[in-house]
């Protein structure tokens, strides 16, 4: 089963390469990538890009995220990603579900469905 990141990696790529974004983590990496007379903005979390794509490419991806959830539900179904998520944040062995509600937090998901598909790995989902 794939992750949401596997639905939207490659679109994301390709709208940051189109935007002349890139990740820096530090002052170095930002010097080494910068072109001189860009003006860069901070787009959070390490991204970065000329302050005039950068409303085009944060669009870009919000749309990248959006048709990935969209591509991640009609592939999965929703209690998949529940038990995909359940597992990936190992809440069968802390006994808490929190991790998984706050990755699913983008999805058409209640934290009281990811509570019933724990505590009962039969639950359904009735979709509206």
């Amino acid at each position: 089963m794939k992750y949401l990141s596997e639905y939207t990696e490659q679109t994301i790529a390709e709208a940051m390469k189109k935007a002349g974004a890139f990740f820096a983590f530090s002052n170095k990496q930002f010097d080494e990538v910068k072109k001189e007379g860009v003006k860069y903005v901070d787009c959070g979390m390490g991204l970065i890009c000329p302050k005039d794509t950068a409303t085009t490419l944060l669009t870009e991806i919000n749309e990248a995220h959006a048709k990935g959830i969209e591509q991640d539900i009609k592939e999965n179904g929703l209690v998949g990603i529940i038990k995909r998520e359940l597992n990936n944040h190992e809440c069968y062995y802390t006994g808490n579900t929190e991790d998984a509600e706050n990755a699913l937090k983008d999805y058409p998901i209640k934290p009281e469905d990811i509570r019933a598909v724990f505590k009962n790995k039969n639950y359904v989902i009735a979709v509206n």
